[in-house]
């Protein structure tokens, strides 16, 4: 608007040119327009600054506000249209400045209201005061009619369609198949079922959890129990034990490092990775090893090879194949520690992130294995395509004509580590002495029974606050209570939340004490729903509860506790002292307990400590340091 009004000022007598009188009104009209546009966007942000996230009273105003912007957007649009018609007029000549600026002006303007109406896409819900048809009465209980029972079941489908278009529209540049409607229809289902039942916006969620990190960095600055490992005092066999293993770890992270193939190299090495592939990729492809899928200039193999620092012949298959639940994989030989390696490549596409989403449950029946239990269905899929190849197309059989003498060591990092779990459950009874090592797998993997039963040959690693490693359904509706339940009880407003929280992740400081409604509560108050936190519940009615519970009489919850497999060494960041161009990180390394991960905590690392460069760098620290003990 300052823009346009400069332009108008500065060129306020030039528009007596042919069709120049078009251009000033043009000019004028849209000066007035954006002022109204800015005063109803301030009162906006000014009604919308008052009361708290729970107290919606002193906003009461806002619905009538936002009507008045969404009335101001059909000028706007007809005001966009008719400028671009009059500067696309071919009797319009004025000085050549004067014109292009109006261009630009008219441009602003179309890409305002087009990402405009793309966000409104995105996140309107149409189902709007459909949602209060869940807050019911105790009085009300008389919803059980087949009326009441088929508008829940319109609502759910209409919820369920809203969630579906948006991954849709998010998806739009993959190519769909039937597998991706069956997977958008699953995923749709998911947040749906997560979402139903609160009344958040982003920016709730947002202030919650700058909240609970503030929260929780206070509650780890007081004294603690120290955290429940598997071993509370110190045991020589067990240290070696840990030594070992984090050796091995440590070694077999290269191989799930490299299956992400040159992305990873890249990002690793920025200044000389393209120069080095360049050098060495762009020969013939070696026909030695069987290479299925894209690898445009050898660009993925080559950077296997620089990574692992094997020989072309070591591998025996190699596939860049990527749909949703088939990702890559490769088989090499490691001569180093005498193993047949079979690395699953992690999330990093569309596709994976989709199978990723996929997390229904379902059962996994092996025969001659009691523990059956469930696992995460699109994680289970994606292992299941991978044992078809590796039995079916006789690969395995090709490596071990090669070295029979070898073991079946199998690795992989996120969504690669949850596979390589599922991958090594499947091929335990062929195989008795496989080994799996899983580094940063999804938490919401593999149910008790089965957890235990991998304890056996499965190792997971873990670094620090890892998100994905705490990522479960029954851990999200945790975070999802703990968020509502701190939202609703701060007394401050929420931009105030927001601009104290920021300034907290970046500058750091102490954590704000924020005054809640919980203060002055004796300890059995606390245990019943404040009415701030009711207000943010959408609670289901009986009658959806009553559908729910016929459904599923005979049938295990939706959503069953889900855990990490097998044994898990938690590696966490002892000190760091950071110099001028880099920081010195010390590591620690313990056995630990399924239950430490039951809950997600809040952290600028929360992201960081998954990326697989991260935990081969702690890996490698462990290890350097145990073998500067010994040389000592």
């Amino acid at each position: 608007w300052i823009g346009i009004l400069a332009l108008y000022t500065v060129h306020k007598g030039q528009f007596n040119c042919p069709g120049g009188g078009l251009l000033h009104s043009y000019l004028l009209v849209l000066l007035i327009l954006l002022a109204s546009i800015i005063c109803a966007l301030s009162a906006l942000v000014y009604i919308s600054m008052q009361g708290t996230i729970s107290n919606p009273g002193p906003r009461k105003s806002l619905p009538k506000l936002l009507y008045t912007r969404l009335l101001l957007y059909l000028p706007e649009f007809i005001w966009a249209v008719v400028g671009a018609v009059w500067v696309s007029d071919s009797s319009v000549h004025c000085e050549k400045t004067v014109i292009n600026v109006i261009i630009g002006t008219v441009i602003a303007s179309w890409v305002i209201i087009i990402f405009t109406i793309i966000g409104v896409l995105i996140v309107f819900d149409p189902l709007g005061g459909k949602k209060t048809f869940y807050l019911t009465d105790t009085v009300n209980r008389n919803l059980e009619s087949s009326q009441s029972g088929q508008l829940l079941y319109n609502v759910k489908n209409t919820a369920t369609r809203v969630w579906e278009k948006r991954i849709r529209l998010l998806c739009c540049c993959i190519v769909q198949d039937d597998d991706h409607r069956v997977a958008f229809t699953s995923i749709a289902e998911l947040f749906r079922t997560y979402f139903s039942d609160t009344d958040l916006v982003p920016s709730d969620i947002a202030a919650g959890l700058t909240l609970l990190h503030q929260e929780q960095d206070k509650m780890e600055s007081c004294p603690k129990e120290p955290e429940e490992v598997l071993c509370h005092s110190p045991s020589s066999l067990v240290a070696d034990d840990l030594d070992i293993e984090l050796e091995n770890a440590a070694h077999y992270m290269l191989f799930a490092a490299a299956a992400y193939g040159w992305p990873y190299y890249i990002y690793t090495n920025p200044f000389t990775a393209l120069c080095k592939l360049n050098g060495d990729c762009c020969g013939n492809r070696p026909t030695d090893s069987d290479i299925t899928g894209s690898d445009r200039h050898n660009f993925h193999f080559g950077s296997i090879l620089k990574i692992t620092g094997l020989q072309y012949r070591d591998f025996i298959h190699i596939s860049f194949h990527n749909k949703i639940y088939e990702i890559p994989f490769f088989v090499a030989l490691d001569h180093k520690k005498e193993a047949i390696v079979v690395a699953v490549r992690g999330t990093l596409s569309f596709e994976d992130i989709l199978t990723d989403l996929s997390a229904d449950c379902e059962d996994l029946t092996l025969e001659d294995v009691l523990e059956n239990g469930f696992v995460h269905k699109g994680i289970t899929q994606a292992a299941n395509y991978i044992y078809r190849k590796l039995i079916n197309d006789g690969i395995l059989n090709q490596a071990f004509t090669i070295v029979p003498e070898y073991k079946l060591v199998i690795v992989g990092h996120s969504l690669g580590g949850g596979t390589a779990s599922i991958l090594a459950i499947m091929l335990r009874n062929s195989f008795p002495t496989l080994r799996c090592y899983a580094f940063s797998p999804p938490g919401g993997l593999l149910s008790k029974s089965l957890a235990d039963y991998t304890k056996h040959f499965i190792i997971s690693v873990i670094v620090g606050k890892d998100l994905v490693a705490r990522l479960s359904m029954p851990n999200m509706e945790d975070l999802k209570r703990r968020i509502v339940r701190i939202v609703a009880n701060c007394n401050r407003p929420k931009y105030q939340i927001l601009l104290r929280g920021c300034w907290y992740e970046v500058f750091g400081g102490d954590p704000d004490n924020f005054p809640t409604e919980l203060d002055g509560r004796n300890h059995d108050a606390l245990t019943q729903p404040l009415l701030a936190e009711e207000s943010l519940m959408v609670h289901r009615s009986p009658s959806y509860s009553a559908l729910e519970d016929e459904s599923h009489l005979n049938s295990p919850p939706q959503y069953p506790h889900l855990y990490l497999p097998g044994k898990i060494i938690h590696i966490v960041e002892e000190s760091s002292s950071r110099r001028l161009c880099s920081s010195d990180i010390k590591y620690t390394a313990r056995w630990s307990k399924e239950s430490v991960f039951s809950s997600i905590l809040i952290s600028p690392k929360m992201i960081t400590d998954h990326m697989p460069d991260v935990v081969l760098k702690a890996l490698n620290s462990l290890t350097q340091e145990h073998g500067s003990c010994i040389s000592c």
